[in-house]
C-alpha cells in the first residue's frame, strides 16, 4: 500500500496517494477560467463552472426543468414522485 506521509491512510495506488495529500498541501490545480477560485478535483471546477455557463446538464424527463447539479435533479423528481423521505419537524 501507499502511506500518507502526513497521516495514517493507506491507498492502493499511488495515484490516489497523490491526490490525498492535495488535503494536506492545499493545493488546488483546478482553476476557474472565469473567476479567481480553485478546486482540488476537476468535478468540483467542472460543477462551479455551470455557475458562469448557466449550463444546465441535468434535465428532468418529467417536465422542462433542468439543472446544475445530478444531486438537485434527483430531488425535483420526488415532486413527480410523491416520494417524501423527510419528515415533518
Amino acid at each position: 500500500p501507499f502511506i500518507c506521509a502526513h497521516c495514517p491512510k493507506a491507498f492502493r495506488d499511488k495515484k490516489t496517494l497523490t491526490a490525498h495529500q492535495q488535503v494536506h498541501t492545499g493545493e488546488r490545480p483546478f482553476v476557474c477560467a472565469h473567476c479567481p477560485k480553485a478546486f482540488m478535483h476537476k468535478k468540483h471546477l467542472m460543477a462551479h463552472q455551470y455557475l458562469h455557463t448557466g449550463e444546465r446538464p441535468f434535465p428532468c424527463d418529467k417536465c422542462p426543468k433542468a439543472y446544475r447539479y445530478s444531486r438537485t435533479l434527483t430531488a425535483h423528481q420526488r415532486v413527480h414522485t410523491g416520494e417524501r423521505p423527510f419528515p415533518c419537524p
